[in-house]
């Protein structure tokens, strides 16, 4: 039996991000907060000292364990464990730089969080903020978490971001490519294979039979071919495909008011075609408590959808709303993953 099977809670490991913005103070305050402590059990991956600033930042005076990597019998205590690999000297950071060091900092912590995932002694993983410079300084085949995560996993399947607000998912076919790229990776197979990874992902999170809008990629969804043939060739075969296969899909949709739609009319999730369609619209309507879910792993992986906030570093204003729901959400699907094998 393992540790995931003796715990009344999910176990959740939480990399601390990018020391040179607010992921410290947002550690911090996780750490504290009643309901992620009734919720799930957090074992997070730093350093001690940057954690301990993070805390001061945010006016928080931390009880929690120490341990240090390779100790694993601490991580089968009750509440929250924290794991110092002692590799940065808060003289060393920076704040709103971001640097070699920052990137090392946050690629070590996420790599021990994938791998404690990886042996089973969590049931997800979350952390909070990277920048994206920073960890390219320290791994350069770094093109964003989904690439890192293959790399250090080795994983040889599909992965996708999904950003995840209370009222509704997005969803998207192509993510970090070139605009001028998108229209000839769109493939009715694509989007068959969203939809499918979409439905699986909704499931784990508690939203069976999910709907699903589909947006059109081109103004007022083609128009009937008078501005781009995409969605008469490409997303209404593949809307249609998934209706014969049983997914509860429709669309295509007009771009500019399919998340009016969704929300209005209670569909669980939208699927736009690239990264900026729904990225705007849900930041539009959640900045604050978005979350980006990486789906189609063993286990979920979470984070708050913004960025580092290297403008507020050090000042202890941080909200903590988008990173206390990625815990909660990550806590919600490994329950229920766990329930579903048994």
């Amino acid at each position: 039996m393992n540790s995931i099977d003796r715990q009344p809670l999910p176990v959740i490991a939480l990399a601390m991000g990018d020391p040179a913005g607010i992921s410290p103070e947002l550690t911090a305050r996780l750490l504290a907060l009643d309901d992620i402590a009734d919720t799930a059990r957090l074992i997070v991956i730093g350093d001690r000292r940057i954690l301990d600033k993070g805390a001061t930042d945010a006016g928080l005076d931390l009880k929690v364990e120490t341990t240090t990597a390779g100790r694993s019998a601490s991580l089968d205590a009750d509440g929250h464990v924290f794991v110092d690999l002692a590799h940065l000297d808060p003289a060393e950071v920076s704040l709103g730089e971001a640097t070699l060091a920052g990137g090392q900092f946050a690629t070590a912590n996420f790599r021990h969080a994938l791998e404690l995932a990886m042996s089973q002694q969590v049931s997800a993983v979350c952390f909070t903020p990277f920048n994206k410079k920073a960890m390219r300084f320290a791994y350069p085949g770094y093109d964003d978490e989904i690439r890192f995560v293959c790399d250090v996993i080795g994983f040889k399947g599909k992965l996708r971001e999904f950003n995840v607000l209370e009222k509704v998912w997005n969803a998207r076919v192509t993510s970090h490519i070139p605009l001028s790229a998108v229209s000839a990776a769109i493939t009715v197979d694509g989007i068959m294979a969203e939809i499918e990874l979409t439905t699986r992902c909704l499931a784990e999170a508690g939203h069976a039979d999910a709907r699903i809008a589909v947006a059109g990629l081109n103004p007022h969804a083609g128009d009937g071919g008078s501005f781009g043939m995409e969605e008469i060739e490409i997303i209404e075969p593949a809307v249609a495909l998934a209706k014969s296969k049983g997914f509860n899909v429709d669309g295509p949709f007009p771009a500019d008011t399919v998340f009016l739609r969704a929300v209005k009319e209670g569909f669980h999730a939208v699927l736009t075609m690239y990264h900026d369609q729904g990225q705007i619209a849900m930041k539009l309507m959640g900045f604050d408590k978005g979350v980006t879910m990486i789906g189609g792993l063993a286990f979920p992986l979470c984070t708050p959808a913004h960025g580092t906030a290297y403008d507020i570093a050090g000042r202890g204003i941080a909200d903590i709303g988008a990173s206390r729901e990625a815990i909660l959400l990550a806590a919600r699907m490994a329950s229920r993953t766990r329930a579903a094998a048994g």
